[in-house]
């Protein structure tokens, strides 16, 4: 854990607030890549798509991370954007390009830790050193490090290059999509965080609240609706996946979030498993990462280290998601 200060590492534990609650540091790169490099919706421009230009620095054990992957892989940029992936073990030196411990390397420069890669950027970078990164290798920056940013811009700045006309953000869904990820993002994909790394008992009570709460919600739409928008498939849903995926090898115990697992939500637990079984996206879920990362980083809450064993996980087995009407991915 840690954050950079004037350029300077400095190791240490996320904030709370005054009465316990967890405070989440916003995004600070905010850049946008798009078809032909002008201005995003925040930024500057100058950022054109291009193959073999931008690098995606993951962890395969972070939900915000595992958001982009799934992109990348819907929209066939495997060979367009490389990743380098950090080690699952994150202590004193916050994220690190350990081998030992599930990392490929810094593919782009050899670094030893990814605090280093936002001080080439920035050198008096001050700031939580986060994944995913966008690294533009040709100006030497980074693009962005805000998630729901890259997903955006990996699903339609590409296209042309790639003749994949996928779209996770259809214009005719966009406001049911925005609903969804509004919902979703302060009670559940972060809600689950807010319980976790709570200080407080109050603080704890109504992040856990918030989170269940949600779950039941989605439970009651997905019965009547094959995703979240409906017939289509959209990053409403990446989005909630890359927190259910993890909800009960991680969240339901570590964070303390033990009303009830996913696999006790029928339609929740279905949609999961179609998601699971949808093309590429089981290549992007690692629960060594996934559970190595919480349970031994996170030594505030678990200070002995132990990593548990469970739970059994299976998502190969058949789901009942076909008997709802369902038209996959939006295509143009």
């Amino acid at each position: 854990m840690g954050l950079l200060i004037d350029g300077h590492w400095h190791d240490q534990w996320y904030k709370s607030s005054k009465d316990g609650a967890f405070e989440r540091e916003q995004a600070q790169r905010r850049n946008w890549v798009t078809a032909d490099g002008a201005p995003g919706p925040t930024g500057t421009g100058g950022f054109a798509a291009q193959a073999g230009r931008y690098h995606l620095y993951v962890s395969l054990a972070c939900p915000w991370a595992h958001r982009t992957l799934i992109t990348r892989q819907l929209k066939g940029l495997e060979g367009l954007i490389d990743v380098s992936v950090v080690s699952w073990l994150m202590l004193e030196n916050g994220w690190t390009f350990d081998t030992a411990h599930g990392s490929t390397g810094d593919h782009l420069d050899n670094l030893h830790f990814l605090h280093q890669r936002y001080t080439l950027d920035t050198p008096d970078y001050t700031g939580r050193v986060t994944v995913p990164v966008l690294w533009d290798s040709q100006r030497q920056c980074i693009v962005s490090n805000e998630s729901a940013d890259i997903i955006r811009m990996l699903n339609s700045a590409f296209n042309e290059l790639t003749g994949n006309t996928l779209d996770l953000y259809p214009p005719a869904l966009a406001t049911d999509i925005d609903r969804w990820n509004d919902r979703i993002y302060p009670s559940l994909n972060n809600g689950v965080y807010r319980a976790g790394f709570a200080t407080s008992q109050s603080a704890y009570e109504h992040a856990y609240d918030d989170v269940f709460n949600t779950l039941e919600a989605l439970e009651t739409h997905l019965a009547e609706h094959r995703y979240l928008a409906g017939r289509y498939l959209t990053e409403a849903d990446v989005r909630l996946f890359t927190t259910l995926i993890r909800f009960d090898a991680v969240y339901y115990g570590h964070f303390k979030c033990n009303k009830r697992r996913i696999a006790d939500y029928p339609n929740l637990s279905n949609w999961l498993l179609e998601l699971y079984q949808w093309t590429g996206v089981a290549q992007t879920v690692d629960f060594t990462h996934i559970k190595g990362h919480y349970y031994a980083s996170h030594q505030t809450i678990n200070p002995t280290g132990i990593i548990p064993k469970g739970p059994a996980l299976d998502f190969s087995h058949p789901h009942d998601r076909g008997q709802l009407a369902g038209d996959g991915i939006w295509q143009h």
